[in-house]
C-alpha cells in the first residue's frame, strides 16, 4: 500500500495561463503548489525548495537529463525529477509531487498528502 493519500482534484487557472517550460506558483487547499507545463504534460510539485527552506520551485529551471524532465532550484541548483519529484543530485532528497492534469481547458491538481 502507497505510503500517500490524494484528496478531490482542485481547478487552478485554464491551461493557457501555464507558459511552456515556465513555472507558476499556486495555492491548492493552502499548499503552495508549483505547476509546470512541459510540451503535453503537466508536472505539479511542492513550491517549498527542500533543500534551501524557501518557496521558490516555481521559480525554477526547467530543462531535462536525458529523457528525464527536470526542475533545477533556483536557489542552490539541485535538479530534480519532474515525473517522480527525487532529487538527481542529492540521494534521499525529493520535492513531494501532486497529480496535475487538464480538463475541459482547465489546469487540475489533485495533492497528495502523507500518511
Amino acid at each position: 500500500m502507497s505510503p500517500l493519500s490524494t484528496v478531490d482534484w482542485t481547478p487552478v487557472c485554464p491551461l493557457d495561463r501555464l507558459d511552456p517550460d515556465r513555472g507558476v506558483a499556486a495555492l491548492v487547499d493552502g499548499v503552495q503548489v508549483a505547476l509546470f507545463r512541459t510540451g503535453a504534460e503537466l508536472y505539479a510539485v511542492d513550491n517549498l525548495d527542500p533543500v534551501g527552506g524557501a518557496c521558490v520551485m516555481s521559480r525554477g529551471i526547467v530543462g531535462s537529463r536525458g529523457r528525464v524532465p527536470t526542475l533545477a532550484s533556483p536557489l542552490h541548483k539541485q535538479v530534480y525529477d519532474l515525473r517522480t519529484g527525487r532529487c538527481l543530485d542529492l540521494p534521499g532528497v525529493a520535492l513531494r509531487r501532486h497529480e496535475a492534469r487538464c480538463r475541459n481547458g482547465q489546469v487540475e491538481v489533485r495533492l497528495r498528502q502523507e500518511e
